[in-house]
């Protein structure tokens, strides 16, 4: 007996590991004791103050320049590093801010393998702007082992993936990439987590040496705060991390840390339902004759489906999809979104679509998008919180101009319906 669509979502959604334990009772409680303030206060207050004062020279009750440490950024990067299943987290003022300190971690000369697919601002910063810096950077594709294993040279200490990638969803293996890299030695493996934010996935139980995010995506999930996080196990990176995190300087304002923390403590709820909207989604355009190819790791489509089901405990709302015909189908499309906002970022409770070529990817060398697939008719979706019925009527009409001659079964029918 054939399963019926609400069956096969059940399946979909459930295939994946179960999620990590305890996972909502830590986001809202590790780190958030009234205790630690006098006023007993449950929801941490936001301290703005730049300065503190001492008893004594050099004696401090825990603070001494806003800078260098601050109550409110504490509470945040507790609670992170407690959903990371991690023993530290660190907050800095933008994922590419997180991004640079990471690189002060090496010196003129050392090699950087970077995945071949990933945020053009990533790509940026390591091809344009460390190059400078004397730092080498080699572009490979991490999803292939041998690839990795064979782009690893002596004078290589970092090797930067994400998984899935942006724009392509492509999916690494984190634990089998871990073992790659640490049989040569004290490497350092990076895993951008922004895709997945830390309820779906945790690189660092899988064997990577430090997850990142852009925290201005799902992990603050608000669109309204810009944040980048770096967690680890390691106490050696730790305590060089919080040292270039205060000499470099590029750290997050209390506010914004109150705004995240806060945001953290729906990230179960939202991720869940992110999760569930975008199968429904991704299932309506594999089904739609104007839709090229759709690309959700969360659907049994997508070539490492398996993989993303052994490492992960779902899927985000990210997908791309190529819709039929050029660069102009793909604009009309784009121009005629009325629920959807035509904009960059992603993660946020909203629906946001954007065409990488001309948007997030424009950086990357044309020969590079090429290579890649981030063609004139890729589109990427994030999808959000609305009803899912107004997700999928805004990406029907939209299609619909794009491609006025086609019609699909769905239309034909309402359309006799109608008569």
């Amino acid at each position: 007996m054939a399963m019926s669509a609400g069956d096969q979502e059940s399946e979909l959604l459930s295939g994946f590991q179960p999620p990590f334990e305890h996972f909502a009772t830590r986001a809202l409680h590790v780190g958030q004791e009234p205790e630690q303030w006098t006023s007993m206060a449950v929801v941490p207050p936001i301290s703005l103050s730049t300065t503190f004062k001492q008893s004594a020279p050099g004696k401090h009750a825990g603070f001494e320049y806003s800078r260098s440490g601050n109550p409110t950024r504490n509470c945040l990067e507790k609670a992170i590093a407690a959903v990371d299943g991690a023993k530290y987290s660190l907050a800095f003022a933008s994922g590419l801010a997180t991004t640079m300190t990471i690189a002060h971690l090496l010196k003129s000369g050392d090699n950087i393998i970077c995945m071949n697919d990933v945020y053009g601002g990533t790509n940026r910063y390591f091809c344009k702007v460390a190059s400078e810096m004397g730092l080498e950077t080699s572009l490979v594709d991490c999803t292939s082992l041998k690839c990795l294993d064979a782009a690893i040279k002596p004078n290589t200490k970092l090797v930067w993936i994400e998984t899935p990638t942006n724009p392509m969803m492509s999916v690494t293996d984190i634990k089998a990439c871990a073992e790659t890299v640490h049989k040569h030695g004290d490497i350092i493996l990076v895993v951008d987590n922004t895709f997945m934010s830390a309820y779906f996935q945790r690189p660092l139980a899988l064997g990577a040496d430090i997850c990142m995010y852009s925290a201005t995506k799902y992990m603050n999930g608000h669109s309204d705060v810009v944040m980048g996080l770096a967690s680890m196990n390691r106490d050696d990176l730790y305590e060089r991390l919080k040292f270039l995190q205060n000499a470099i300087g590029a750290v997050p304002s209390p506010f914004d840390c109150y705004m995240c923390n806060r945001g953290l403590k729906t990230l179960a709820l939202r991720m869940k339902q992110h999760f569930k909207n975008a199968v429904i989604v991704a299932q309506f355009l594999e089904a739609d004759p104007r839709v090229e190819k759709v690309i959700f790791p969360g659907l049994p489509s997508h070539p490492q489906y398996k993989l993303m089901k052994q490492q992960c405990t779902g899927s985000s709302g990210m997908m791309v999809f190529l819709i039929k015909g050029g660069l102009k189908n793909a604009e009309t499309f784009l121009q005629n979104l009325k629920l959807f906002a035509l904009a960059e970022s992603l993660g946020g409770y909203e629906s946001l679509a954007e065409h990488p070529a001309i948007m997030t990817h424009a950086s990357v060398l044309k020969k590079d998008r090429d290579m890649l697939g981030i063609s004139d008719t890729l589109i990427r979706l994030s999808i959000g919180l609305e009803d899912v019925a107004d997700i999928i009527e805004d990406l029907r009409q939209a299609l619909k101009a794009a491609h006025p001659n086609v019609i699909t079964p769905v239309e034909k029918s309402n359309k006799s319906l109608r008569n």
